[in-house]
C-alpha cells in the first residue's frame, strides 16, 4: 500500500483508547487498535524510506530499563526514539540509587520529569516482569495526578514473563507484507515449536506471544513442544478464546514432525518450562543460589534429552510444499555455527537469514508507532500534515 492508502485505512480504525494509555499484552488491545498500530508503523516506514523525517518531538526522553541483555530490542527502542525526535537515556539499576535501595516508586518518579516513554524489559522471572512493569506505570500515573510530573511517559512492554509484544506485533507485521495482507493469513498453519538449546533460562513470553497474537487473526496456531515444556495455562485459554471468536484454531501436540506437517510458517524456539522458571523465581526470591544451580544443571540435562527437536532441511520438506516460512525472534542457536547442536541447521537459517533480518527490521517501526499512537492526539492530522509538506519527495 501507498502512504495514502495507509492513511484510509487507518481512517476506518477506531484506535482512540491507545492515546496516553500505555502498551503492555496485546490481549488487551482492541483488534483496531492493533490495526492502527501496524498500518501507522508503515506509514512511518514509508516516511522514513523517502528521507522525511516523522520527528515530531522537539524535545523528551525515552527512558529504557533492560533487566536482561538484549540487542535487537535494545537498538529498535533506541532507533523509534530517535526516529520522533526523543533522545534515549538508558537507566542501568547498578550506577543508580536502586542499589542502596531506592523504591521502585521514587525511580519511577525521578527518572520521569522530562519522559515521555518508559520501555521496559524485565523477562528474567515468572510474577516479576509484567508486575515491575504495571508498578511503574501506577507510580508515574501517581506522580503525574499530584503534580510531581508536568506530563505522564507512556510505558511500553519491551518484553516481560508473559508477553513480547515489540516482538510478536512486528512478526505478524512480517507476515503481513510477506503474504499480501491481513486477509491472507487466516487459515494459514502457524506452527510454535520448541527446539533444543544448550541454555536452559529463554523466557517464555515469545511463544506466549504468539499464541496469543496469530490467533487474533484467524490463523491455526500449533503449539508443539516435549512433555514438561508446557507455557501459562491462562495464556493457553486467552489462545483458545481468541481461536473460537476469530476463526482460527489452536491446538498442541507433543511431537515437532506433526507441528510441520503442511505448516505454513514455522517459528522453532527454545524456552524454559513453566513449571521449572516457578522454581526459579522462588529460589531467588529466597536467595537460595546453590539450589538454582542445581535447577540450572537439571534443565540442561533435561533439554539434553530432546536434541532431535530442530529445524532440520529433511523437516522443512514436509511443510507446505516443502517451503514454509522460517521465523525466529533471533539470536537463534544455529547447529554447526553458534553451537555444536541447536535449534536450526545452519543450512536452514542461512537460506532464510534475509526474511529473518526483514522481520527484525520492522520492531523499530512498531515501537515507534506504539509511542507515536499513545503520545500523538490526533495521529491522522500529524501524518497528513508531515505527507503534505513533502508531497513531491514522497515517492512510494
Amino acid at each position: 500500500m501507498n502512504f495514502n492508502d495507509l492513511m484510509g485505512q487507518l481512517k476506518q480504525l477506531n484506535y482512540s483508547n491507545l492515546y496516553h494509555n500505555d502498551f503492555f499484552l496485546t490481549w488487551d488491545k482492541t483488534q483496531d487498535e492493533l490495526m492502527a498500530v501496524w498500518t501507522v508503523a508503515d506509514m512511518l516506514r514509508r516516511l522514513r524510506e523517502n528521507n522525511i523525517s516523522p520527528k515530531v518531538f522537539d524535545s523528551g526522553l525515552g527512558i529504557s530499563i533492560f533487566r536482561d541483555n538484549s540487542t535487537r530490542t535494545r537498538f529498535s527502542f533506541a532507533s523509534a526514539c530517535n526516529l520522533l525526535g526523543l533522545e534515549v537515556q538508558d537507566f542501568e539499576e547498578g550506577k543508580s540509587q536502586v542499589a542502596h535501595g531506592e523504591t521502585v516508586k521514587e525511580t519511577a518518579n525521578m527518572i520521569s520529569f522530562m519522559a515521555d516513554v518508559i520501555g521496559i524489559r524485565d523477562d528474567m522471572y515468572i510474577g516479576k516482569g509484567h508486575t515491575y512493569q504495571k508498578a511503574v506505570a501506577d507510580y508515574v500515573d501517581e506522580g503525574y495526578r499530584e503534580g510531581v510530573l508536568e506530563q505522564r511517559p507512556t510505558i511500553v512492554n519491551l518484553q516481560c514473563d508473559i508477553d513480547h509484544p515489540t516482538q510478536t506485533m512486528a512478526d505478524a507485521l512480517h507476515l503481513i507484507n510477506e503474504f499480501g495482507g491481513i486477509e491472507n493469513l487466516k487459515g494459514k498453519k502457524i506452527a510454535m515449536t520448541w527446539a533444543y538449546s544448550p541454555s536452559y533460562g529463554k523466557p517464555l513470553s515469545v511463544p506466549q506471544g504468539i499464541i496469543g497474537l496469530m490467533t487474533r487473526l484467524g490463523m491455526d496456531v500449533v503449539l508443539a513442544h516435549p512433555e514438561g515444556y508446557e507455557i501459562m495455562p491462562e495464556v493457553e485459554e486467552i489462545a483458545l478464546k481468541n481461536a473460537k471468536e476469530f476463526g482460527g484454531s489452536y491446538t498442541k501436540t507433543n511431537s515437532m514432525q506433526e507441528a510441520f506437517k503442511d505448516a505454513d510458517i514455522v517459528y522453532p524456539k527454545s524456552w524454559a518450562p513453566f513449571a521449572a522458571m516457578q522454581e526459579r523465581t522462588k529460589l531467588y526470591g529466597e536467595g537460595k543460589f546453590d539450589e538454582i544451580k542445581e535447577l540450572e544443571k537439571q534443565l540442561l540435562s533435561q533439554n539434553a534429552e530432546h536434541k532431535d527437536w530442530a529445524c532440520t532441511e529433511e523437516l522443512m520438506t514436509t511443510t507446505k510444499n516443502g517451503k514454509a516460512l522460517y521465523m525466529h525472534c533471533l539470536p537463534a542457536d544455529i547447529t554447526g555455527l553458534s553451537c555444536k547442536e541447536g535449534e536450526v541447521d545452519e543450512s536452514v537459517f542461512d537460506r532464510y537469514r534475509v526474511p529473518l533480518y526483514k522481520e527484525a527490521s520492522y520492531k523499530p517501526y512498531i515501537i515507534a508507532a506504539m509511542i507515536f499512537l499513545q503520545k500523538i492526539k490526533n495521529p491522522e492530522v500529524t501524518l497528513k500534515d508531515l505527507f503534505d509538506q513533502n508531497k513531491a519527495r514522497l515517492i512510494r
